[in-house]
């Protein structure tokens, strides 16, 4: 067995490319043994078989051949071809190893846990920096090692979701900026990143980061291999900014929610970090408990049952909540197709929020998710005419808007209920209302969120009458809604407060493929 400092001398390369290697599976992840006494400063030392070191000259002389690392990645798992001088104790020791420690490519970086019978870590007793970064890498929440050990905000971190990319953070002048494995933590994180963010994505996320600094991220984002898929990733990271070395074991854990990392101290006594992490459950409900309110730009979705009252007098309770439930559990699928979050249902009625993603645009996904919405009730509404043979018409009256709010949530100790503060979601709601027989009603600013070439995917505009009275949609136009409703008459009266909002009305859009 060699250690990994051994390994990168004997090997010659930097502790960033032996992290890559082991991200991209050409390495299996290191066997953390403790170290012997006088044997070094860090208290637990990663090893590695011996046929790492010939592992390494293979992917060398591929590289010399002109292959790239992807190519290199899958001659790598071919393995090597049978060799008559391969044998003496050197080989025997590696074949050894190999059968002790498996194949090399179940060894991605990735880890797997198994549940403890009683985990008594939680997230508050978490002794290393831990944070949770949602899609675009914005930290959503970060305890206070985090913010002294890596991301330099001890103080306070900014409310606004867009000024906490983590980035930004881990290249300004901070504590992990000054670390000894900066380049290591950073490229840990990219390796994960670009599963999710394109390059010029990832450079453009931050306005204010320096010419050195945006050279930084992009020489590490090209040495970086984009990590193999895993429950849990690991890498181990010097946060020393002395020269006592001060070593963590690093974990990357993914949810729908985001991503969690944690550090443990290589010199820790116990496994207790590994046990909270293989809890699942108990992790993502900790963290959610913990996230703070933040400051965020989001578009809304309003959708309510039209004639729900009728509905529900006509219908035995039993069929009204199977009907409602249909619904529900037929529309949840597109909601996590875009990346929707649930808001408070009111009544018949559902609230759904949709946040900045790394790969598509979160107006876009809130369109694209209400027209899916009505599609899906276009069928409910089949088989409960045939079921029923009513004459009742099953429709979603659906309002979208676009604004910047706090987003945040109300707890119990056994509840968490997301919700937003401001207008956005009042207007929305009212915009709901104004919608009839299934229509879906967006406004202005909402579209104007939206690339020229996302418009030209959406049909939409205004109806109106015609010298002869006939309906004609005015296509790509707009209206306030004082000229669409007569607001004098008592039955318009709620939309005074919406009166001059400028909306139109969403026909059809282009579905990805």
């Amino acid at each position: 067995m060699l250690t990994s400092r051994q390994l990168m001398r004997r090997a010659g390369i930097s502790r960033a490319t032996l992290n890559n290697y082991i991200a991209s599976g050409i390495l299996p992840k290191p066997v953390v043994k403790k170290s012997e006494p006088g044997a070094g400063r860090a208290p637990r030392i990663g090893h590695f078989p011996l046929s790492a070191l010939h592992t390494i000259e293979r992917v060398g002389a591929l590289k010399k051949q002109g292959l790239r690392m992807a190519d290199i990645v899958s001659e790598i798992d071919r393995g090597p071809q049978p060799d008559a001088a391969d044998t003496g104790p050197a080989a025997e020791e590696r074949r050894h190893d190999e059968r002790r420690h498996g194949d090399r490519r179940h060894g991605s970086g990735s880890i797997d846990v198994v549940p403890a019978g009683g985990v008594h870590l939680t997230l508050d007793r978490v002794s290393g920096p831990a944070y949770l970064v949602n899609g675009k890498f914005e930290i959503e929440w970060a305890n206070r090692e985090a913010g002294e050990r890596v991301l330099g905000t001890a103080g306070a971190i900014s409310s606004d979701i867009t000024e906490r990319n983590l980035f930004s953070l881990l290249l300004r002048d901070g504590p992990a900026h000054r670390a000894a494995g900066a380049d290591d933590l950073l490229g840990f994180h990219l390796s994960i990143a670009k599963n999710r963010l394109s390059k010029s994505a990832l450079l453009t996320f931050d306005a204010e980061l320096s010419d050195d600094e945006v050279d930084t991220l992009a020489r590490l984002y090209d040495e970086t291999s984009a990590a193999k898929p895993g429950r849990i990733l690991h890498t181990q990271v010097n946060l020393a900014a002395g020269e006592k070395d001060d070593w963590f074991d690093v974990y990357a854990s993914f949810f729908r929610e985001g991503i969690f990392f944690a550090f443990s101290p290589m010199n820790a006594e116990d496994d207790s970090l590994m046990a909270l992490l293989a809890r699942r459950d108990i992790v993502i409900r900790d963290l959610l408990k913990r996230r703070q309110p933040y400051l965020t730009p989001m578009a809304v979705v309003v959708a309510d049952l039209q004639s729900s009252v009728k509905i529900r007098a006509e219908l035995p309770p039993e069929e009204y909540f199977e009907l409602i439930n249909e619904v529900w559990g037929a529309v949840e699928p597109k909601l996590r197709k875009y990346y929707a979050t649930h808001g408070k249902h009111v009544g018949d009625g559902m609230v759904c929020y949709f946040f900045p993603q790394p790969d598509s645009n979160y107006a876009l996904n809130a369109i694209r998710c209400a027209q899916e919405m009505k599609a899906v009730i276009a069928d409910i509404d089949r088989a409960w005419k045939k079921r029923k043979n009513w004459t009742n018409e099953l429709m979603l009256n659906i309002g979208l808007v676009e604004g910047r709010e706090w987003f945040g949530a109300y707890q119990t100790p056994t509840h968490i209920e997301f919700t937003v503060l401001g207008d956005t979601i009042n207007i929305a709601g009212r915009l709901s209302d104004f919608a009839r027989e299934g229509s879906v009603w967006v406004t202005k600013n909402m579209l104007g969120q939206l690339t020229s070439k996302e418009r030209e995917l959406l049909h939409f505009g205004i109806r109106r009458r015609d010298r002869d009275g006939e309906e004609i949609l005015v296509p790509n136009t707009y209206s306030r809604i004082s000229n669409l409703v007569d607001l004098d008459n008592p039955k318009y009266v709620k939309f005074h407060d919406i009166a001059m909002l400028p909306v139109a009305e969403i026909i059809d859009v282009a579905m990805a493929d």
